[in-house]
């Protein structure tokens, strides 16, 4: 009987270490979601009602990336974010346990949104506004991307980590078709704009080690007046112009899977 008892006694010993580990081996692996408006998803019209003026999505990338390839995600990017929004407000999720880190940023830094409104809705301001979008991306936002990306590095050491470029607005014809001032030239102007924004992007990303993926092929006749449109023109509310759609994000969702 003694033994009886000693040996049930040790199942249960070994039992209770099993499920004491259970959860800690079953844990899905922690993913966190930085950046900008293209990271919230901002521009797929449907948000999460407590994300404030972040306008956090479910369909934007990072929930349609956690809930396909089974991460616990911390969502945390915000519409309207900078590099210095990403360093003050939202590195606080990352630690050393963090699986996934994405992000997009820099758009903001170079003052997208007050390039589009004076672009698409005054035209006389345009070509100043991409000229000072132009010597803010060559001159400035590199060094605001390093500092950025070194410290989501430093704070997240174990982490694979992936930036998401931005993708063309506009047809490689300068094709337009909204009720708006943007003119073919102007729009073709900007194409190479985001092109230097995402080489600058490309080039910090790179030197931290940072898988970078380039959006603007698959976006090639998806692109603002094309005939399948992955992105929003001019809409209504305004908030949601120049912005991924449903269509949009779950391409960048599918492109960042591609490197995982």
């Amino acid at each position: 009987m003694t033994a009886v008892r000693s040996a049930l006694g040790l199942l249960l010993v070994c039992v209770g270490a099993l499920l004491a580990t259970a959860p800690s081996a079953l844990a899905a692996p922690s993913y966190v979601a930085l950046g900008d408006s293209y990271s919230s998803g901002v521009g797929t019209r449907t948000y999460y009602s407590n994300s404030g003026s972040c306008d956090r999505s479910p369909d934007a990338y990072g929930p349609l990336i956690a809930a396909a390839d089974g991460y616990a995600l911390n969502f945390q990017a915000c519409g309207g974010a900078t590099t210095a929004d990403v360093i003050s407000s939202q590195l606080g999720a990352l630690n050393g346990s963090t699986s996934l880190v994405t992000i997009t940023i820099g758009g903001n830094d170079a003052g997208f949104s007050t390039v589009m409104e004076d672009c698409a809705g005054w035209y006389f301001n345009c070509q100043s506004a991409i000229n000072t979008a132009d010597s803010y991306i060559e001159n400035t936002l590199p060094g605001a991307l390093n500092t950025t990306y070194a410290d989501i590095r430093s704070d997240a050491p174990n982490a694979k980590l992936v930036v998401l470029d931005y993708p063309h607005l506009f047809t490689a014809s300068g094709a337009t078709c909204n009720f708006d001032a943007l003119t073919s030239s102007h729009e073709e102007e900007l194409n190479t704009t985001a092109d230097d924004l995402d080489g600058v992007i490309k080039t910090a990303a790179a030197s931290h080690g940072f898988t970078v993926v380039d959006p603007r092929s698959a976006f090639e006749s998806h692109e603002i007046c094309s005939s399948s449109e992955w992105l929003n023109g001019l809409s209504n509310p305004l908030s949601e112009s120049f912005h991924p759609n449903i269509q949009g994000q779950a391409e960048f969702a599918s492109l960042i899977e591609g490197v995982l």
